[in-house]
């Protein structure tokens, strides 16, 4: 029987449906995080529906999310949703996510719809068939993490992170008073 301390015991991968349902959480936050932005930025604009300021939107929507991953990963780790599914987002060989690397990892993450939106945009896709091809290529690309030999999402593979599955917390016993 082996006797490694907590520290050099390797942590665990979570699994894929894990980090898939703490993205669906991450999506319900990130309306959260959008909205005052975004309500700023309709006063602004004063709810004007123009090609150029729905690309502003698409813009705004892009940095906001980014300056909230980013900052997240690379300050703890963990965003919100993160925490409540007990993952946290590592860098062997360093304390924190360094910042380059949680900017890199927010871009290539977006390879989740990139590639769905470019066929939908290439084939005209609407509605249920753009929905469809975003649905498929999220299957595809949660996939990756079959294929990446450490159970990692192939983002997290090119640029060197892994999300590990953090342990549940200790129960305190509580004292019976006689």
């Amino acid at each position: 029987m082996s006797n490694k301390s907590a520290s050099t015991i390797a942590p665990a991968t979570p699994t894929i449906k894990r980090r898939l349902i703490s993205m669906v959480y991450e999506s319900l936050l990130a309306l959260a995080v959008l909205f005052l932005p975004f309500l700023l930025f309709e006063l602004a604009v004063q709810g004007a529906h123009t090609p150029l300021t729905e690309h502003l939107r698409q813009c705004l929507a892009f940095l906001v999310m980014g300056a909230y991953f980013i900052h997240q990963w690379s300050r703890e780790g963990q965003t919100l949703a993160m925490k409540t599914w007990r993952l946290k987002l590592v860098m062997p060989g360093h304390a924190h996510v360094p910042l380059r690397v949680a900017a890199c990892r927010y871009v290539l993450a977006w390879m989740w719809l990139l590639p769905a939106l470019i066929v939908s945009w290439a084939f005209e896709l609407q509605h249920w068939s753009a929905l469809s091809a975003l649905g498929a290529g999220w299957l595809l690309w949660s996939a990756t993490a079959l294929f990446t030999g450490n159970g990692q999402f192939l983002h997290d593979k090119l640029i060197g992170t892994q999300i590990v599955q953090l342990a549940a917390p200790t129960k305190k016993s509580r004292k019976v008073v006689a």
